[in-house]
């Protein structure tokens, strides 16, 4: 297991409409394994604001401190940073226990084991809250969440009934993480896109080409690809002749390109010779209006111009060097006399 090692979550496809509503989020992955060798569980939390990362927090770090990931860090106070690594701290304990717990709850002894947490609120662009998450994993596979309507406890697997009948007995505790998130998530949320702005508030367009591949005779594919957009909502989806072809679609989910822009590409397989019925429909915040390109066929003597003309330069050059050398060595004067008829 590599000492840097990150749990991810899947948080669902966002789909985009017609009207843009772009949303902002302030989530956090925790993870404490417990390891061979190890006096207690390491333990590590990654916060994210908007997808990128502004802190993070290791057990191993001799700091014991959240350490800044993001250049505007710096402009929180140090009150608070003192109080978020605090609570950090405080969490780092509460999830040595509950490793333990699990532990036995799953009747297995010592080895490697991980307990993971998924702790995220989202609010519109009107900064009004949109929805929380707090959901829990053992060893990889979904363990309990927290259900914000109801303020119960749901368990995914049979021995997380023990943690359910536990917290669902003293409802103070889905009380506070509904205020939590609710309130000062959001609160945080929006004093970290203030601090922020200049990066998390940008929009920038996307980048987009589509390309054809062939698969084998009479079948070929379209690839639309979209990169070095923020943030990372977008829409891409392939029409014929107008109508969307969802079913047909392939797609990746937008990635990060690690320079702090997002990438993605949509697909379609269809068959030759069909290619100007289709457009890849591309939509952005960044965009003033939805993009609709089309695969642009290259001519085939476009290579060959441009050879052609890149010959007639070099030939021009060299006749340069020649004449310039000639005039520079002091050889005779070349005079052109016309040919006779």
């Amino acid at each position: 297991m590599g000492s840097d090692m990150l749990f991810l979550f899947l948080l669902g496809t966002v789909v985009l409409t017609k009207t843009w509503a772009r949303f902002h989020s302030l989530k956090y992955l925790q993870a404490s394994m417990s390891l061979s060798g190890l006096a207690k569980p390491r333990f590590i939390s990654v916060g994210y604001v908007d997808d990128q990362q502004f802190v993070r927090f290791d057990s191993d770090n001799w700091s014991q401190r959240e350490e800044p990931q993001a250049p505007w860090v710096d402009k929180i106070s140090q009150e608070d940073w003192a109080r978020n690594s605090r609570v950090v701290r405080e969490t780092e304990h509460t999830f040595q226990v509950g490793l333990q717990n699990l532990q036995v709850y799953y009747n297995q002894s010592e080895g490697v084991h991980t307990y993971q947490r998924l702790v995220a609120c989202e609010m519109s662009s009107d900064w009004t809250f949109k929805r929380g998450f707090e959901q829990f994993a053992y060893d990889g596979q979904d363990y309990i969440s927290l259900d914000l309507e109801t303020l119960s406890w749901t368990a995914a697997v049979f021995p997380a009934l023990n943690s359910k009948h536990k917290w669902d007995a003293e409802p103070s505790i889905a009380e506070r993480q509904k205020f939590y998130l609710e309130k000062k998530c959001t609160e945080w949320l929006q004093k970290y896109l203030e601090y922020g702005k200049e990066m998390l508030l940008r929009a920038e367009p996307p980048s987009v080409q589509v390309t054809r591949h062939t698969v084998h005779e009479g079948e070929v594919i379209l690839r639309c690809r979209a990169q070095d957009f923020y943030p990372a909502e977008i829409s891409m989806i392939w029409l014929r002749d107008g109508e969307e072809q969802l079913q047909d679609m392939e797609f990746i989910e937008t990635r990060p390109a690690g320079d702090g822009t997002f990438q993605k590409w949509a697909a379609v397989r269809i068959t030759s010779g069909q290619e100007g019925k289709y457009a890849c429909r591309v939509q952005h915040e960044g965009l003033s209006e939805p993009l609709a390109l089309k695969w642009e066929p290259q001519s085939k003597y476009t290579w060959i111009t441009l050879g052609i003309i890149a010959v007639f330069i070099l030939h021009l050059v060299i006749a340069g060097v020649v004449i310039l050398k000639n005039r520079n060595s002091g050889g005779k004067r070349l005079d052109y006399v016309q040919a006779a008829a």
